[in-house]
């Protein structure tokens, strides 16, 4: 496999003005094992093209591969944005020294860099690094951001940060919290590379549930079709749903109840849990358990996707609905169950 990536290196100074030649190199050193090699041809066929034509669309092919949709929804959130910029001023001082894991576009790094901060960014995926910097750089920052092209727990505290950061900031959060793996995350930053009495923003995040009713015309789960009966398909379902914030796609049917609650802060290691409750219902058809999350961004600062009316989020709310609609009467109880694999989160309702 080296050699084939030395013989396609080899062709590289025959074909250097050609953009269909050069893409088809970068394809096979995908295939060769060689994405970094690949990446950096296609951000070239990009420049060259302007993501016109076949060769332009290929690049854009290859390096969009595994950048998630997300990556484009998070900036439009101002509240979000605005919170976390709000969070980040609040906490630097003059000479601050900011780490953030998960660069993404490399919004949150120039924020903290217009409050007056040093900051170094870290990002695992070399697609996203690369045009971070350019980012970074078309706004004026390259001399007080710097992009790293590593996961947070392969830096080097001395060699990648030039010392311990004052600051960490990050937005590794998902719809569930915890998939994008914040926990492990923050725990190795807060051991290794953040100075004694560091400000982590977010501070905490929480994971709160209520009970929901579905106000969607249709549910997304499968019954008739044809005149056949195909619910025995649904067993091949995600046990959860994505619901959009604001959409009054879902209402809620109880108080909300705080499942679990993580402090960002701190090095010790969470152990996975799980707990059983009761929630008492507002009355009427109950179709399952919405799911949403708060962050804590210092003593100040609250952010919260709560799905209700008038509400917007870049991030969704998730619904798991039992296998069969509870009907109830005010203040009745439910008995649903939650746990968490530091990872993922998981939610039912009890027999």
């Amino acid at each position: 496999m080296i050699d084939r990536i030395a013989q396609l290196s080899a062709l590289l100074p025959k074909v250097s003005d050609d953009p269909r030649a050069l893409i088809a190199i970068a394809r096979q050193m995908i295939a060769a094992g060689d994405r970094p090699r690949a990446l950096a041809l296609a951000e070239q066929v990009h420049a060259m093209t302007g993501g016109r034509g076949e060769a332009g669309v290929t690049a854009a092919e290859i390096l969009s591969d595994g950048v998630f949709s997300w990556h484009f929804i998070i900036p439009r959130d101002r509240a979000r944005n605005d919170s976390y910029e709000q969070a980040l001023r609040r906490a630097i001082r003059p000479g601050s020294r900011v780490l953030e894991i998960g660069t993404g576009t490399g919004l949150l790094a120039m924020m903290a860099a217009r409050a007056g901060a040093h900051v170094v960014t870290c990002e695992a995926d070399p697609a996203i690094a690369s045009a971070a910097r350019d980012v970074v750089a078309a706004n004026g920052y390259a001399d007080r951001v710097t992009v790293v092209n590593k996961h947070s727990t392969d830096l080097d505290p001395i060699r990648d940060m030039g010392g311990l950061a004052d600051i960490l900031v990050s937005e590794i959060v998902s719809n569930d919290l915890l998939s994008e793996g914040v926990l492990a995350a923050h725990e190795d930053a807060v051991a290794r590379l953040l100075a004694p009495d560091a400000v982590v923003i977010p501070a905490r995040g929480t994971i709160r549930v209520a009970l929901a009713r579905d106000l969607r015309d249709r549910s997304p789960r499968l019954c008739d079709a044809s005149g056949f009966d195909l619910t025995a398909f649904n067993r091949l379902a995600l046990p959860n749903e994505t619901i959009r914030v604001g959409m009054d796609q879902v209402a809620l049917c109880s108080d909300p109840v705080d499942l679990f609650s993580f402090d960002f802060a701190t090095a010790e290691r969470r152990k996975p849990e799980r707990r059983e409750f009761d929630i008492s219902s507002f009355g009427g058809r109950i179709d399952g358990i919405v799911q949403w999350i708060a962050l804590t961004l210092d003593p100040v600062g609250r952010y919260e996707n709560r799905p209700e009316p008038g509400a917007a989020s870049c991030w969704a709310a998730l619904l798991w609905r039992f296998p069969a609609p509870v009907d109830t009467k005010e203040n009745d109880c439910v008995t649903i169950g939650g746990a968490h694999e530091r990872d993922r989160v998981r939610l039912w309702v009890s027999d």
